[in-house]
């Protein structure tokens, strides 16, 4: 895809990506990462990372936001409507036969150990782009310590993320980190 233009590539690629997410388009966010910032150097490690937290905190569908983010970056209007498109479009076609095909074998004794297997998979896809944007975001060992924290904290305790974001937000604003 080297000949294409970058738009074009871009959506190529999430489009294939978009068809082997398992369990949405966090799952391949360490491929979109390794395409976007190592291979192809379209954004940065901290443009990657903004993105994805401007997305995340926004309604409704944030990763398709966030690749629209990153192909508004490389190809303007047309490149980020494009990676809306390739984003969505390919999962949602997959997901609409499967969900069909379950329901029309929903009683079948397969469906629950195919449904059992899949759940150490999501957890290690979850886990595997946790890991990639701690990455991308940890520029110093302020930033590596705060994010550790807040896993531990996450993990550890019964506290609300929420909160966890809100501190680390008035830590970096006040400018402790």
């Amino acid at each position: 895809m080297s000949s294409l233009p970058a738009p074009v590539a871009l959506a190529a690629q999430l489009a294939v990506l978009s068809l082997i997410s398992f369990g949405g388009i966090p799952s391949v966010l360490p491929d979109i990462h390794n395409l976007v910032v190592v291979t192809k150097s379209w954004v940065t490690d901290r443009e990657f990372a903004g993105r994805y937290a401007i997305a995340r905190a926004m309604p409704w569908l944030p990763m398709i936001l966030m690749t629209s983010l990153i192909g508004w970056k490389v190809g303007g209007l047309i490149g980020a409507l494009a990676c809306a498109v390739a984003t969505c479009g390919p999962s949602c076609t997959v997901a609409f036969v499967a969900f069909r095909l379950g329901h029309r074998f929903r009683d079948a004794p397969w469906q629950r150990i195919v449904l059992s297997g899949l759940v150490p998979v999501t957890v290690g896809i979850v886990i595997a782009s946790g890991y990639v944007l701690a990455r991308a975001a940890d520029n110093d060992w302020q930033a590596a310590a705060i994010t550790a924290a807040a896993s531990g904290l996450m993990l550890g305790t019964r506290i609300n993320p929420l909160w966890i974001l809100i501190i680390a937000g008035a830590m970096g604003g006040l400018g402790l980190i």
